[in-house]
Formats: structure tokens, C-alpha cells, sequence
């Protein structure tokens, strides 16, 4: 007897079905379960970088990067059988604690929140954006396997940036 392929059924969310022969994942949202916020998709190899714990604990599943602040989950599975927190990582993470001077908003560079701010105490303002560009077109990052979320931290810098160029100007008016 021969078996037919069932087509899966997925939600993006409550009404909307998503029905495929074969589950197509980036149109799938996954949910953290500590704070139900959606997770981005991270390949296996960053987490595994990252990762303190010996890697005979990772699953071969795949893994999403929840980014919310207050929520101390990094890294989890979208079979939902396993999370990584913050501790489980070599190195603290940006997105969970941006408020922390000391935590690297670019790990390829080793550029912490504290070196952009005592660059503008010192110039009245930054070149961290350039440099990180630079790097970047040398082909000198690794965000892939460096960041802990996985991709370029640019757009985290330019944003730390332009909030470090606003306190400043308000700090001088």
C-alpha cells in the first residue's frame, strides 16, 4: 500500500494557516515559550560557538535568538525541547543587557557601549560607524559566528550611536 504525503499544517498565527508539502520555515513565526516574543532564525554553527556548555547538549534542531531584553532566554529550539540562557554563553549579550557598559555591541571588534562614549567624551563624537564599515568591506568580521545574534551588528551600533549623539547634544543644550 502505498502512503500519501499528508500535507503539514502550521499557523503563522491563530488564523492564518500555512499548508505546504514540505513546512516552509521562514514563513513559520516562532515563538520564544519564556516570553512568546517571535525569535530569529540563527544557524546551529553560531549557537554552537557561542555555546560554554559542552555541545554534546546541543540537539540537531533548528534554533531561533530571542532579542528581548528582559527576557533571559537566548538561544532556543523550535521543537521547543531546549533553551540556552545568557550563562550558557561565552560572552554576555548585547540585546540583553544594552544598558551594561561593559557588554560588546560589536564582538568582531570588541567595541563595548563604554568605548563609543568615552570616544565622544573625548572628540564630541564617533567614528566607531566607519571603522565597523571599513572592517566589514575588508572582510575582516565574523558576525555570522561571533554575534550572538548571528548577523551584522552594524545596525545595533548605528543605534547605540545615533542615542549616544542625541544624550550628547542634549547634555550640551
Amino acid at each position: 500500500m502505498l502512503a500519501s504525503k499528508t500535507p503539514q499544517v502550521d499557523y503563522e498565527d491563530c488564523c492564518t494557516p500555512v499548508i505546504n508539502q514540505e513546512l516552509d520555515k521562514s514563513s513559520v513565526s516562532v515563538m520564544c515559550s519564556e516570553c512568546s516574543t517571535k525569535g530569529k532564525s540563527i544557524d546551529t554553527q553560531t549557537v554552537k560557538s557561542l555555546l560554554a556548555v559542552s555541545l554534546e547538549n546541543v540537539h540537531p534542531v533548528e534554533y531561533h535568538f530571542c532579542a528581548e531584553d528582559s527576557c533571559p532566554v537566548v538561544y532556543f529550539a523550535v521543537d521547543g525541547g531546549q533553551v540556552f540562557y545568557e550563562s550558557d554563553l561565552r560572552e554576555r549579550v548585547y540585546q540583553k543587557a544594552a544598558g551594561d557598559e561593559s557588554v560588546n555591541v560589536c564582538s568582531c571588534f570588541d567595541i563595548t557601549p563604554a568605548d563609543i562614549h568615552n570616544e565622544y567624551v573625548e572628540t564630541g563624537s564617533s567614528t566607531v560607524v566607519d571603522r565597523v564599515d571599513a572592517g566589514v568591506k575588508a572582510g575582516q568580521c565574523a558576525c555570522e559566528i561571533r554575534n550572538p545574534q548571528g548577523s551584522c551588528c552594524l545596525g545595533n551600533v548605528r543605534s547605540l550611536v545615533k542615542k549616544m549623539t542625541v544624550e550628547t547634544a542634549l547634555q550640551e543644550s
